[in-house]
C-alpha cells in the first residue's frame, strides 16, 4: 500500500472486485474500437448525506439509533480510506475537464499493450481510518455507544484499503481533504433530519 493504479488486478479474490474489473475491461474495448475517450474513477468507500443505506457508515448509524447491534467483521482489526461525497463530486467535475489524451503503454519488453484514449484513476482521501475508530466517531456524533459483535472475516473481504492520489493530482489539481472527523457528523445530521419524519429518533437529542 497505498494501492497504485499501475498495480496488476488481474486476479480478483470476490465477484465483486471481478465485476469492476469487467467494467474496466469493456470501457477499454469502447474507447479502443471508436476512438471514445473513457476516463475511469476506481472510488474508495464513499459515505456521506444520500448514502446507499446497505453502505457500513449507514447500517451502523442506523442499528446504533434503534438500539441493535452493530456486525464488526476481523474483530475490528480492518482500515477503509473514506472518502466524503463532496470531494468526489469536485474530483469528478474536475476529472471530466481532462479527458485522456491517445497514449501508448508497454510492457517492460517493451510490446505496445494499448494505445486507447483511456485512463483509471483512483479516488480516495489518502488516508486510511481504523474501523474502531470510525464507529467511535459516529457514536460520539449520535451520542449514542454501540453495542458490537465481532465476527470473523469475510470470504473475499480486505484488511485494509488505501488509494495512491498522485496521477490524479497531476491531472485535475484535486486531493480530497474532508477528514471523516468532519464528514461523518455531516452525515449523521443528514441520517437524523432526513428521518425524523418516519418516526421518533433517540439521536434527535444529540444533532
Amino acid at each position: 500500500m497505498p494501492f497504485s493504479e499501475k498495480d496488476s488486478v488481474d486476479h480478483p479474490i470476490s465477484l465483486y472486485a471481478a465485476t469492476k474489473k469487467s467494467n474496466e475491461l469493456i470501457a477499454h474495448s469502447y474507447s479502443h474500437l471508436y476512438g471514445m475517450p473513457v476516463t475511469g474513477l476506481r472510488f474508495f468507500t464513499v459515505y456521506g448525506p444520500w448514502g446507499r443505506p446497505d453502505m457500513g457508515y449507514f447500517k451502523f448509524t442506523d442499528a446504533i439509533v434503534r438500539g441493535e447491534p452493530i456486525e464488526v467483521y476481523n474483530h475490528g482489526q480492518m482500515q477503509r480510506d473514506f472518502t466524503y461525497i463532496d470531494d468526489v463530486v469536485e474530483a469528478i467535475v474536475r476529472v471530466v475537464e481532462c479527458p485522456p489524451k491517445r497514449s501508448i503503454l508497454q510492457q517492460s519488453a517493451g510490446a505496445i499493450l494499448s494505445d486507447a484514449r483511456y485512463k483509471i484513476y483512483n479516488l480516495g482521501h489518502h488516508q486510511p481510518v481504523e474501523l474502531l475508530k470510525f464507529v467511535e466517531i459516529i457514536e460520539r456524533a449520535l451520542g449514542i455507544k454501540a453495542r458490537k459483535v465481532f465476527l470473523p472475516m469475510q470470504p473475499g473481504d480486505v484488511i485494509s484499503t488505501y488509494a495512491q492520489m498522485d496521477d490524479l493530482y497531476q491531472i485535475a489539481g484535486f486531493r480530497p481533504t474532508t477528514p471523516v472527523e468532519e464528514g461523518l457528523p455531516k452525515f449523521v445530521r443528514w441520517y437524523c433530519e432526513y428521518y425524523a419524519h418516519r418516526e421518533r429518533l433517540a439521536c434527535l437529542a444529540h444533532s
